[in-house]
């Protein structure tokens, strides 16, 4: 499967990603976007299976951190901040669009389609290289309208916040551990739930 991502970052934000990139990938991680707002360099990881715990955020930000200090890639003060992609994540890999199938997403164009940059319906996977998802018909017919976008012309997707959608993201929890609101301790080695 075609594991490539949605590349938009620009200046210093693209550096850091071809920094840390690499080593998220020998960690078992994988970048979904960094991004540099202000004072906050944030980079956004998850692994494989979408998941991302507090400890993975920790374990990648002592691997990184003095690689950063020494690329010196922002040179004005900042702040590190490690984060998971959350429920209303962005989607940057085809496999993205696939998984979220059926959920709503907003998409919004490097280059227009049919004198449109952005995008909202319900995702209903990829064919040949198009994300394809369902809007509401533009000459206002009750039913909504297949469209398909090019893959490679996105600028940046996301989902949006439904019940649905957070319903669906509970499910993929595991039904015990790590992740369900249980908190590890390293004193007992035992998971508590709080």
């Amino acid at each position: 499967m075609d594991t490539t991502r949605i590349t938009r970052e620009t200046g210093p934000a693209l550096r850091v990603a071809a920094l840390v990139e690499p080593v998220l990938e020998s960690m078992g991680f994988r970048l979904v976007r960094v991004k540099l707002t202000g004072t906050t360099l944030q980079i956004m990881a998850e692994r494989p299976d979408g998941t991302f715990s507090i400890d993975d955020c920790e374990q990648f930000s002592r691997a990184i951190s003095p690689m950063l200090d020494v690329a010196d890639i922002v040179s004005t003060r900042h702040q590190l901040e490690i984060s998971s992609p959350g429920i209303d994540r962005p989607l940057v890999r085809r496999e993205d669009f696939e998984r979220w199938e059926g959920h709503e997403a907003r998409i919004e164009m490097a280059v227009p389609v049919a004198g449109r940059k952005r995008f909202k319906g319900h995702l209903e996977g990829m064919t040949e290289g198009e994300v394809r998802l369902f809007i509401e018909n533009p000459e206002g017919g009750k039913e909504p309208l297949l469209i398909g976008v090019s893959f490679a012309d996105i600028g940046d997707a996301k989902l949006v916040l439904t019940d649905e959608l957070i319903e669906a993201a509970r499910a993929k929890l595991p039904a015990k551990g790590l992740g369900d609101g249980s908190e590890w301790t390293e004193e007992n080695g035992r998971e508590k739930n709080g």
